[in-house]
């Protein structure tokens, strides 16, 4: 069977390509064939940074480490006043402080409540200064989200 020359489609049967292709820019094959419709533009959207980039979130990891600090300390500190004075000071630790009651006893007893009062002024200045941190920026994250933008 003889091939027509005048058959656009070739002898395969399949028309010239007339997009882009990995050879190159893409070239018309037909003056009359229309062109490719052109990119559309991005929409103008302000540029803001995404969260996890903002400035928030150091002040926040800041308000954290100064809290959790402050806790730990105030504990560890009155417990390592409690060894000091039990290795160094045997006698004001074994002095009678109220019927019968060694200055010691009294100390060590008292190491739970200071660890209470402790996690106490964590929580209460936790609540007052890191929770609205934590919540302007878990806003932000939503309005982000919800305009797509990327993390």
């Amino acid at each position: 069977m003889a091939h027509d020359l005048s058959d656009p489609a070739g002898p395969a049967g399949s028309a010239a390509p007339s997009g882009p292709s990995a050879h190159g820019p893409a070239h018309l094959t037909y003056p009359w064939q229309p062109l490719p419709p052109e990119p559309p533009t991005p929409r103008h959207v302000p540029h803001r940074e995404p969260v996890g980039h903002h400035s928030d979130l150091r002040v926040l990891r800041g308000a954290y480490r100064l809290r959790r600090r402050t806790a730990t300390l105030t504990a560890l500190g009155y417990f390592t006043l409690f060894l000091v004075l039990s290795a160094f000071a045997p006698g004001l630790m074994t002095s009678t402080v109220a019927d019968g009651v060694p200055a010691g006893l009294l100390l060590a007893l008292l190491q739970l409540p200071v660890t209470w009062l402790a996690i106490a002024l964590y929580e209460h200045s936790a609540r007052r200064h890191v929770d609205p941190l934590a919540d302007r920026i878990r806003r932000t994250a939503e309005l982000d989200t919800r305009r797509g933008a990327v993390r």
